[in-house]
């Protein structure tokens, strides 16, 4: 135990580092003035109450209740919804404000799951290591592929399917032309965009098809398309074997079951068509 929550006098300071997963990272303490630790600043305004904290003995999701952080420029209204906090990584501890540079006592940990608007604060779900065994233990066949496109399992080489472009127009809210993209009919459907420059800096949509240079989105970005911004553009995979066998040669990493035979065949009589 740190030998400061043994003083006559306690200088406890409670402190959150928030890291989002575009890098981005925050500090916050309920301490009268800023502390640096580990070279990050926390801020003592606005600050997050730890009576707001919820934490349980079960495997249940805990809850965080942050009041006041809206009033913080790093953290908005316009990013929560945006999503650009979804995912975010959390740690709370406690630390010695007389030498924040010497030991703390870790709290909590976790990340940020559904975040909701309350006033001038907002509400979260921390999902803290135990939301693991919420995971399925073992996976349902389907004939379509459980992969993630070029993950582990998938093992297609990403990089010849990436490129890097520009947004030359705006065709609707949904609808985009860029520089220049791969040749290959609806080569970017199934795939996802991240945007690199502009208010959609740092975010990802995903991308329901493509034609040539013409891109069409799943969703409407949350801030407006502007022309000129830089974009990333990844292929994507409707994960049918046909698409794996003769598009990407990666029928042997396919990891569905396109052959076994579904719920229908109980379902037949002799001479059904």
């Amino acid at each position: 135990m740190a030998a400061f929550l043994d003083a006559p006098i306690t200088t406890i300071a409670f402190c959150w580092r928030l890291a989002r997963r575009d890098g981005v990272a925050l500090g916050f303490t309920t301490h009268d003035r800023d502390l640096v630790i580990g070279g990050l600043t926390y801020q003592a305004t606005p600050g997050m109450l730890p009576s707001a904290v919820r934490l349980g003995d079960g495997l249940d999701a805990s809850s965080m209740d942050v009041s006041g952080a809206l009033t913080s420029d790093a953290i908005t209204e316009r990013d929560l919804l945006a999503g650009r906090w979804d995912g975010a990584a959390v740690s709370l501890f406690t630390v010695d404000w007389e030498a924040p540079d010497g030991e703390t006592v870790p709290l909590a940990r976790g990340e940020l799951g559904a975040v909701s608007i309350e006033g001038d604060g907002f509400t979260a779900e921390l999902k803290g290591p135990a939301a693991v065994f919420e995971r399925p233990v073992s996976e349902l066949t389907s004939p379509e592929c459980r992969a993630q496109f070029g993950d582990t399992r998938c093992r297609v080489d990403l990089a010849p399917h990436i490129r890097i472009t520009l947004i030359t127009a705006r065709v609707d809210e949904v609808t985009v032309d860029v520089a220049s993209a791969a040749a290959t009919p609806n080569a970017y459907g199934y795939g996802r965009l991240r945007w690199m420059s502009g208010d959609n800096s740092g975010l990802t949509s995903a991308i329901l098809r493509s034609a040539g240079n013409r891109l069409t989105l799943r969703e409407t970005p949350p801030f407006a398309i502007v022309p000129g911004a830089m974009v990333e553009i990844t292929a994507g995979c409707d994960r049918i074997f046909a698409t794996c066998r003769d598009r990407f040669s990666n029928a042997g990493n396919f990891r569905g079951e396109p052959h076994l035979p579904g719920n229908d065949l109980l379902t037949r009589y002799p001479g059904a068509s």
